[in-house]
């Protein structure tokens, strides 16, 4: 099984929406049996809320279900648990090492690194396009299946 955690501020756009879209890749792809994939926050401002409107918005415009999902925050145990934690900016980073103590296992990742950038997944929080995250995080998620797959992982 492989376990992945998106991670982002809040938990409730962009880890929302990367855990949504990689569930439904792999549903497609019939590799869900493979997974456990779920997100979580650096902060705790909002715990217990559902993903945000655009974030559902954008994903049912695009047919992709959206996973059932209250904001949690990520804790020092989700390192142990998990084998990919999965940022969407370089301040999720920080936050998560911290959360964490470190990552002495290299397990932290930024999501667009498995595209071979090291851009931030712009948060809609601040910017309102829905769309322009959609397109980072779509990408994200299928280049991390890519290095899933070129490291015979999967």
């Amino acid at each position: 099984m492989i376990k992945v955690l998106f991670i982002c501020h809040g938990n409730i756009c962009r880890s929302t929406m990367a855990q949504s879209i990689l569930t439904h890749l792999v549903n497609q792809q019939n590799i869900s049996h493979l997974f456990t994939i779920d997100s979580a926050a650096t902060s705790r401002e909002e715990i217990g809320n559902p993903p945000h409107y655009g974030t559902v918005n954008k994903l049912r415009q695009e047919g992709i279900p959206v996973v059932p999902h209250r904001a949690v925050q990520m804790t020092p145990a989700d390192y142990e648990t998990y084998d990919y934690l999965i940022g969407m900016d370089s301040a999720n980073i920080r936050n998560m090492q911290r959360i964490a103590g470190g990552d002495p296992e290299g397990k932290m990742y930024k999501l667009l690194s498995f595209v071979g950038s090291q851009n931030d997944v712009a948060d809609p929080w601040y910017t309102g396009d829905f769309d322009a995250t959609y397109r980072d995080v779509m990408v994200g998620c299928e280049g991390f299946l890519a290095f899933l797959k070129d490291n015979h992982i999967i």
